[in-house]
């Protein structure tokens, strides 16, 4: 069932602009209430699943300051431009975070990150027949490659050690995916 939507948009307002988002002030009406409501904007990203010719999966480990601690993800970053395909994203954060390259990326599942403030969207891919490369790390990054096995991961994730919610959902799917292929 369709329904109609019920947020009606009076006023958007920038409040902050950064290299990766856009927050704004929205000025809604909600069932004739009007309200204001946070909004991040975000041009997209992607996330890639690299699989080693022995089926492991590698991932990348690095310090995120919003959270304080290191953590274990999928290489991933945001689009150039917002029109750049995202499997071509997938390809560029591939090599630059791990020094690996595919000519064989597959897309596997697309998410949002955070829907109720943020519009988020990542394209996930899985690439296999790695070709080693070089890293081209930004200036700021430090990043440790890592390769580990799927059931390894399932486990950090359901023992809560693992929470990105795109490597998550990537590595769920993924799994599932290749479990239903046997």
């Amino acid at each position: 069932m369709i329904m109609d939507i019920p947020v009606k948009l009076m006023k958007r307002t920038k409040a902050y602009e950064g290299t990766v988002l856009k927050v704004y002030d929205d000025e809604v009406e909600v069932k004739g209430i009007h309200a204001h409501w946070d909004f991040i904007h975000h041009d997209g990203a992607a996330a890639v699943v690299p699989v080693a010719d022995d089926g492991r999966i590698m991932m990348v480990r690095q310090y995120r300051h919003a959270l304080g601690r290191y953590t274990l993800e999928l290489p991933a970053g945001k689009v150039d431009s917002p029109d750049e395909p995202k499997i071509e994203c997938a390809r560029r954060e591939l090599e630059e975070e791990t020094g690996y390259r595919s000519d064989n990326l597959e897309h596997l599942i697309d998410i949002n990150t955070t829907v109720a403030f943020c519009d988020e969207f990542i394209g996930i891919f899985v690439a296999r027949d790695l070709v080693k490369t070089h890293q081209n790390l930004d200036e700021d990054e430090e990043i440790d490659v890592q390769l580990w096995e799927v059931d390894k991961l399932v486990e950090k994730i359901y023992s809560g050690e693992m929470t990105d919610s795109k490597t998550v959902a990537a590595i769920l799917a993924y799994k599932n995916k290749t479990e239903k292929n046997q």
